[in-house]
């Protein structure tokens, strides 16, 4: 089987709905980085021992091919699925429980104190340039709310779940 098709050689790329747009627009860069989003997730869950964890993050990765598809499709009933309030209410609720687990704490940590939560950390930051690619986009076309949501939402537990793998947090010293 080839994977090629060489209908992208000139910069075109198909959406999910079968609409042809440039390799370079909003649409396109909004679900690629998704899609790299999800890889690093991928790379994230090879340094945690804490299988509870794990299960998360593949149902995130998961939940991730449904953004993608919603933000690859213009013709929304070509959709098979889409993100509910549902997703969104599990995501809070992931996030809510690391917070308990955490307890309370202020200020800036510095980021990084092992591969679990550096990774989680990049993923934090890869959500946020999705966040922002998905928002431009929605000044152009329509784009569900739940979408907005749920990455959002995402970028919260992300910092969650690193800053309880962080262990000893450290936080930043902002002395001149």
């Amino acid at each position: 089987m080839k994977i090629y098709t060489k209908t992208g050689d000139k910069g075109e790329t198909s959406l999910y709905d079968g609409n042809r747009v440039g390799k370079d627009d909003i649409r396109v860069e909004s679900y690629g980085t998704i899609d790299e989003l999800n890889s690093v997730l991928g790379i994230a869950k090879n340094y945690l021992e804490d299988d509870e964890a794990i299960k998360r993050l593949e149902i995130i990765q998961n939940k991730l091919f449904t953004v993608g598809a919603m933000l690859a499709t213009r013709d929304k009933d070509k959709l098979r699925v889409t993100l509910t309030e549902e997703d969104v209410k599990e995501l809070e609720e992931y996030v809510d429980d690391y917070m308990a687990r955490i307890g309370e704490f202020r200020g800036f940590i510095l980021p990084g104190n092992n591969l679990k939560s550096a990774y989680l950390h990049l993923g934090r930051t890869v959500v946020r340039r999705a966040e922002r690619a998905i928002i431009r986009l929605s000044g152009d076309e329509f784009v569900e709310d739940v979408v907005l949501r749920y990455v959002n939402r995402l970028s919260d537990f992300l910092f969650a779940m690193a800053s309880f793998f962080e262990g000893e947090r450290r936080a930043i010293d902002f002395k001149e």
